[in-house]
C-alpha cells in the first residue's frame, strides 16, 4: 500500500527531522553552561557567535543564531547586565551597537569551550572520521539550498 500524498509522515519529513535534532542536541547541551554559567541557549548562541566574530550588531547575529527579536533583545539586555557584553554605538547609524564580549564574557566563553569541544566529540565518537566529512559536506549543501530556497520565496513574494 502507498502512502496517501495528501497526508504527511512527519517521521520522516526532513526539516521535522533536523528541528527534532536540533532540539535534541540543544537541550541535552544546555546543562553544561546553563548550571555552572547561568545561561539561556539564546545567550550561549550570542556569546559563541561574538567570541568568534567580535563586534557584530543583533541584527548581523541573527541569521547565525535565528532567534525571534524579542528573545534576542532579552538575551543581550541579560548578558550586558551580567556584565558579559557591552554594547558600542555604531558612529554612522546611532540605533545600532556593535556587541562585544567583555573581559567576564571572554573568560567564561573560554571555560565553556572545552565543555562544547567534549560534548561535540562524544555526540559524534560513533562516526568514522570520512562519516563526520560527509555529514559536514551534506549539512554544508543543505544549508546553501535552504539560502537560495529562501531567497526564490523573497524574489516571488
Amino acid at each position: 500500500m502507498s502512502p496517501d500524498p495528501r497526508t504527511l509522515y512527519l517521521p520522516r519529513f526532513l526539516p521535522y527531522r533536523l528541528t527534532k535534532l536540533a532540539g535534541a542536541v540543544s537541550r541535552s547541551l544546555a546543562p553544561l553552561y546553563s548550571d555552572m554559567f547561568d545561561l539561556t541557549i539564546h545567550e550561549w548562541r550570542i556569546v559563541a557567535i561574538l567570541g568568534y566574530e567580535p563586534g557584530l550588531t543583533a541584527r548581523e547575529i541573527g541569521p547565525l543564531a535565528p532567534h525571534d527579536k524579542a528573545s534576542m533583545s532579552r538575551a543581550i539586555d541579560r548578558l550586558t547586565k551580567a556584565g558579559r557584553l557591552e554594547k558600542k554605538t555604531l558612529a554612522g547609524d546611532r540605533r545600532s551597537a556593535a556587541l562585544y564580549l567583555t573581559e567576564a564574557g571572554s573568560a567564561m566563553l573560554a571555560e565553556i569551550i572545552p565543555l562544547a569541544q567534549s560534548y561535540e566529540e562524544r555526540l559524534l565518537e560513533d562516526f568514522t572520521p570520512t562519516e563526520i566529512e560527509t555529514l559536514d559536506t551534506l549539512l554544508n549543501r543543505l544549508d546553501d539550498k535552504a539560502d537560495e530556497l529562501r531567497a526564490a520565496m523573497k524574489g516571488a513574494v
